[in-house]
């Protein structure tokens, strides 16, 4: 069997290493989110909505880079749970607006200490934390440019 070159190497494609790391973080979060009754991608959606207290569907949509088919049943669980509130919007009833109920901004205070548990849990430090946020905020902006 021929041997690949160095490039050709699983664990030299960043592409394989970026997604061994999201389901490594994912596995890490899995636990604390179960704590709080949530899902990964629910997670997500309330750190916009605590960011911004209220969105369009499709202003979530874009934020977490999510397609309707998948962000729809994702927000109906939330709101049976309680978390959020859809309704349309009085202004342009095509838009479904997403805010957060008291039950939905409680749990921002039990989520707090979420960021700080996975740093522990990676075995990481604050600055080594910091410097990946960027390199990963300067990657995706390039990948995200347009050609």
């Amino acid at each position: 069997m021929r041997q690949p070159n160095e490039r050709m190497k699983l664990d030299n494609q960043l592409c394989f290493l970026l997604y061994a790391s999201s389901r490594a973080v994912t596995r890490l979060y899995q636990p604390l989110l179960d704590e709080l009754g949530i899902t990964y991608p629910q997670y997500l959606a309330l750190l916009v909505l605590w960011e911004r207290e209220t969105a369009t569907v499709s202003e979530l949509g874009a934020r977490l880079e999510l397609d309707s088919g998948t962000l729809t049943p994702m927000l109906k669980r939330m709101e049976a749970a309680g978390l959020v509130v859809r309704e349309r919007d009085p202004l342009d009833e095509r838009r479904v607006v997403v805010r957060l109920t008291a039950a939905g901004e409680a749990l921002q205070e039990q989520a707090s200490c979420l960021p700080e548990k996975l740093l522990a849990g990676a075995g990481g430090t604050e600055a080594e934390a910091l410097e990946l946020l960027g390199t990963l905020r300067r990657l995706l902006a390039r990948l995200k440019a347009p050609e």
